[in-house]
């Protein structure tokens, strides 16, 4: 796995220790498809892979994954997510503004353009791209309450 060979690289450079808790955060984050929050990464560490570790470890282990650039956080409507990013590539999240659902989208020609700009004195790592509106659940729930309202 690629991710845990720059961590490996890291940990060898910079003189830390290799817990066995850093890799078995770093598997687990790489085995979650989409977005997650602290507590979701404890439970799956504590569930699927037996390894429980403390709030504190998680929290400064996902802190030097940021730093390492595996992970990108992210703040959604007032709520912590990660997600794994070792591929560098950036996308779109839509976010509905009523209950708070977060989609990933493929917009081809947003990452075309985002590729193609050229950056003074600054080299892209990646992107991302929030766009709030109301989804479709949301809209039909409003549609419907409003359409009460008026008989």
């Amino acid at each position: 796995m690629a991710a845990e060979r720059i961590l490996d690289n890291y940990m060898a450079m910079s003189n830390h220790r290799k817990t066995p808790e850093r890799y078995a955060i770093l598997r687990a984050v790489y085995s979650i498809d989409g977005h997650f929050t602290l507590d979701e990464l404890g439970e799956k560490l504590a569930e699927e892979y037996k390894f429980p570790v403390s709030r504190a470890t998680l929290y400064n282990t996902l802190n030097l994954f940021l730093e390492l650039r595996l992970v990108i956080r992210h703040r959604f409507q007032g709520t912590t997510k990660y997600e794994s990013c070792y591929a560098g590539t950036g996308h779109c999240h839509q976010i509905c503004t009523v209950c708070g659902k977060v989609t990933e989208v493929k917009v081809p020609e947003i990452t075309e353009t985002i590729d193609q700009i050229h950056l003074k004195r600054f080299r892209k790592d990646g992107f991302s791209l929030y766009i709030y509106g109301i989804c479709s659940t949301c809209q039909s729930a409003i549609t419907r309450k409003t359409k009460k309202t008026k008989e």
